[in-house]
């Protein structure tokens, strides 16, 4: 749950350990794998949020492995964990215990509902958290039930808060020298992130529904073309000042049924945001759409300024030209092939370079290296015999 957050440090230049346990992180084995081959090796989830990290495995539940974390703490400046609440306390590994030697110690504990209230103790996932975090009321169609967003977007956005929190309460301790307990319920991300919909209740008494692709008002939604499908905002947004522009461009190409989207009704939110409204508009400007490509429909809604966008494939963004100048992929090998293209950073600081630091670690990589540099290394056979490391 927390990899990716500790991933956002480790590319900016932090040294981060990953912990695992001896038989490995569970997301070594959640797919997709590379080759379509299974394998703690081989998953392409548990390499895209560990990239630029040493690995260690690390019996927490032994005394020694407990033992040696605090050691390993007492080191550094923040520790992440995502264990069920509680779990640390038992182990004497929470955030009291780990800054024991090391009071500015920072520890960020990243769970589905934090670590009080009624549903602390509760295990989810994060379909769990998006449906109770309210997001999941948001994405669907307007006449279906709530769908799910694609891949992990309650853990995602976690990671994200928890990646900040972590640098404010860091930043804090650099200055202070007192650490803190960061405590990050993904619940409450997926709230905070669901845009602006409580304050529409706020200002308008609107209760917020899904519309998926379809016309939140006419000419606002997605709409299929030649080769796949656009997103245009052609009305409903800054007093309807591009709806004028569309409808000068739809006339100069002399599309059918034109003449019907010219009235002064246009200009009154209840009649666009009429299903009326909406049908006629996705009768005259759809026949136009199929039959045109997104890169052509694109530079034309751009010379008549009219706010339109192709939904791209993910074919289509990683050729993506602006994507490209600014250098976002990075190609590097891995699984055993050369010019693997991942993700970069989608950020830019003009003091703090990105730099992707490495592969993900394989199992155990770095278990030896690490504990010897904490002091270890004439206990390295002990502690296998142990069952402490592998």
């Amino acid at each position: 749950m927390g990899n990716y957050c500790g991933k956002l440090f480790a590319e900016l230049g932090a040294d981060v350990v990953l912990v695992e346990p001896l038989d490995g992180s569970p997301s070594r084995r959640l797919p997709p794998f590379a080759g379509d081959e299974p394998g703690v090796e081989n998953s392409l989830t548990f390499f895209a949020h560990n990239t630029s990290k040493r690995g260690v495995q690390l019996n927490l539940d032994t005394a020694r492995g407990q033992e040696i974390l605090r050691e390993l703490a007492a080191d550094a400046d923040l520790v992440i964990e995502t264990e069920s609440p509680g779990t640390m306390r038992e182990r004497g590994l929470d955030h009291a215990s780990l800054g024991a030697k090391n009071p500015a110690l920072v520890t960020t504990s990243i769970t589905a509902f934090g670590q009080t209230g009624p549903y602390a103790d509760y295990p989810a996932d994060d379909l769990t958290c998006l449906a109770m975090g309210g997001l999941l009321q948001l994405a669907g169609y307007a006449d279906g039930p709530p769908v799910r967003p694609a891949d992990d977007q309650a853990y995602a956005v976690a990671n994200l808060f928890a990646a900040v929190s972590s640098m404010l309460a860091v930043t804090g301790a650099e200055l202070t020298g007192r650490g803190q307990h960061v405590d990050v319920s993904v619940q409450e991300c997926v709230t905070m992130a669901l845009e602006n919909a409580v304050q529409f209740y706020d200002l308008e008494g609107v209760v917020r529904r899904r519309h998926a692709g379809q016309q939140r008002s006419a000419g606002y939604g997605v709409f299929p073309c030649a080769d796949g499908y656009i997103y245009l905002i052609g009305a409903g947004i800054g007093g309807n000042r591009f709806w004028r522009n569309l409808v000068a461009w739809l006339t100069a190409e002399q599309v059918d049924g034109v003449e019907q989207l010219g009235g002064d009704e246009w200009d009154a939110r209840e009649f666009v945001e009429s299903e009326a409204a909406k049908s006629t508009f996705a009768a005259v400007f759809e026949p136009y759409a199929r039959a045109r490509t997104k890169a052509h429909l694109y530079e034309e809604a751009q010379r008549w300024r009219v706010p339109l966008c192709p939904v791209s494939s993910p074919a289509e963004v990683v050729r993506n030209r602006q994507l490209a100048y600014r250098e976002f992929f990075v190609s590097i090998p891995a699984f055993g092939r050369s010019g693997v293209q991942v993700p970069g950073a989608p950020y830019v600081l003009s003091e703090t370079p990105w730099r992707l630091r490495g592969l993900a670690p394989s199992l155990g990589q770095h278990t030896d290296e690490v504990l010897s540099a904490a002091g270890y290394a004439d206990e390295l056979s002990a502690l296998r015999v142990e069952g402490v490391i592998e």
